[in-house]
């Protein structure tokens, strides 16, 4: 029977229950639970497809093409495990599926449908699907948002039924909250947490373990207060205080102060040996590497870094398995357009343009990519930045000096990349793209099939255009190489040019594979190659 651990979130958004959620995830991974991990958003979008990184941060893709939060990459990263969309909940699938019932006019009998039983029970039967499908001991789900929101009642509601539902034994409430620091007085105050929790049980939530976010290590003092107000055991007021280094660190932090047993205790299930070994060892690589080095990210959404998260985190995942801290220098890819690539460029070891959509900023991406290409310095491109790439090359080396992409300007007289063949005519932008796992078969001898050691993998997608076929010819007489391409050969998955340290770029997302104590062979790669040209130079 599988057991549920529910995580809210208390006082503001944005403290972090996706990472503890994740690294509860790891320990009871660690210790050879089974587990399955949901993200509830309780915001009325069907998906995250069409929100702006600016406001939402990247998009993150699974396997089988769903476009979910961020936070699934947490829990791929730390769990190291492929979601799925039944990983994903929001309150548009919610209501949708109800409404589509309804107007199927068998599912509800003729019943008045209501939030309550119609819109819970549905709740609570996805997250059960996705318990059964992993065939999970553990279901470890994150509610979004704040406990308060309004648009965050139903989910509460449900996630309370749930207790009476399946046992008072297997069900665990985790509730993570801010103890904020007031610099004025020197002092962490409490104050926000007990609200946050009274805000809770007036809902009919009783936390068991209450995990604290606050910018210094909570003294003894402070825990008892916690304790006694919230009505929370003091040994299950966990500390979770703002650390240096890496956010790899938490899992460690939590374990320290018995979460785990906490919640299996909690859940009637043995506890177990930690199972941490290979984990502490990563994080004292990451802590103390023998190199540094520069990584210039030359993007369009440099306003918000979360928006090129699972980038960022699959770079210092190639930097542990090169026993190196790599430093990321964003570079606004207009900044690059008004004042030039090697002012902004000249220091560094490497770079990588990730994926994007709109014509803002390409002019940037584009000079940046020359400049790689020109001095020799270390190039990985994501997505967009294969496609900018295949747009510079045939500008500066094909004779097509007016080539771009059908996406940025229709009438181009160069058409290099254009729109796939299957979504010619579709207007609607939600879903209606090449999206998830797909096969690439890599050329022999190729620098992809030396850095994946394979003839073929398989990587995920999220774009709406490809390499235009009727030029590929023109490009790889002038000496651009296509070194894998979809089975049939119809798609380009990935360029490189043989002649240079290390060019390589991918129209799928390899970020999405990577895991810090597994790093994606793209960004290994990079970190290894930019490596070598700083010890040459």
């Amino acid at each position: 029977m599988t057991k549920f651990v529910f995580v809210t979130g208390g006082v503001v958004s944005g403290i972090g229950k996706g990472i503890i959620n994740a690294s509860i995830g790891r320990l009871l991974k660690n210790r050879g639970y089974k587990l399955a991990l949901i993200k509830i958003d309780p915001y009325v979008n069907v998906d995250a497809g069409l929100m702006s990184p600016l406001q939402h941060g990247e998009v993150y893709v699974t396997d089988d093409g769903t476009e979910t939060d961020m936070d699934l990459g947490h829990y791929e990263r730390f769990v190291d495990v492929d979601l799925s969309r039944l990983s994903s909940i929001t309150t548009g699938q919610i209501y949708g599926e109800v409404i589509q019932n309804e107007r199927h006019g068998d599912a509800y009998l003729g019943a008045t449908v209501q939030i309550i039983p119609h819109i819970t029970d549905e709740i609570k039967s996805r997250i059960k699907q996705c318990a059964d499908y992993h065939q999970a001991d553990i279901c470890l789900i994150e509610i979004g948002g704040t406990v308060g929101d309004i648009e965050g009642q139903p989910f509460l509601e449900a996630i309370r039924q749930m207790r009476h539902d399946e046992g008072e034994s297997n069900v665990c409430y985790v509730h993570l909250t801010l103890i904020p620091y007031l610099g004025t007085i020197g002092e962490l105050k409490t104050k926000p947490t007990q609200h946050s929790v009274q805000e809770l049980r007036r809902v009919g939530i009783h936390p068991d373990i209450l995990v604290c976010r606050a910018p210094h290590p909570l003294t003894d003092d402070i825990k008892q207060k916690i304790s006694l107000f919230c009505d929370v055991p003091v040994s299950n007021v966990i500390d979770a205080h703002d650390v240096e280094g890496t956010l790899y660190q938490i899992p460690l932090l939590i374990e320290e102060q018995g979460i785990a047993e906490l919640i299996t205790d909690k859940l009637g299930l043995e506890r177990r040996p930690s199972g941490n070994g290979e984990w502490l060892e990563m994080v004292r690589r990451i802590n103390a590497p023998n190199r540094r080095l520069r990584i210039a990210m030359v993007g369009k959404y440099m306003d918000l870094h979360d928006c090129y998260l699972s980038v960022t985190e699959a770079l210092y995942h190639g930097g542990v398995a090169n026993d190196a801290a790599v430093d990321i220098v964003y570079v606004d890819s207009e900044a690059i357009e008004a004042e030039g690539p090697e002012k902004l460029l000249s220091e560094v070891d490497g770079i990588l343009v990730p994926g994007g959509f709109g014509d803002r900023g390409i002019e940037g991406k584009i000079a940046a990519i020359g400049y790689a290409r020109e001095q020799g310095i270390p190039f990985l491109g994501l997505c967009l930045g294969l496609q900018t790439a295949v747009i510079e090359f045939a500008r500066s080396l094909c004779g097509c000096e007016r080539a771009n992409s059908k996406e940025f300007d229709d009438a181009t007289a160069c058409p290099v990349i254009v729109k796939l063949e299957e979504l010619e005519g579709v207007e609607a932008l939600g879903g209606t793209m090449r999206l998830g796992a797909y096969p690439c078969m890599l050329k022999p001898g190729s620098l992809a099939a030396r850095l994946y050691d394979a003839d073929e993998v398989s990587e995920r997608h999220r774009h709406r255009y490809e390499v235009n076929n009727a030029y590929r010819d023109r490009l790889e007489e002038a000496g651009l190489v296509f070194s894998g391409t979809s089975p049939a050969g119809d798609l380009v998955e990935i360029i490189e040019l043989p002649d240079h340290p290390f060019f390589i770029a991918s129209q799928f997302h390899p970020e999405f594979k990577s895991r810090p104590n597994r790093a994606h062979p793209l960004f290994a790669g990079l970190v290894n190659a930019a490596l070598e040209t700083q010890r040459k130079a």
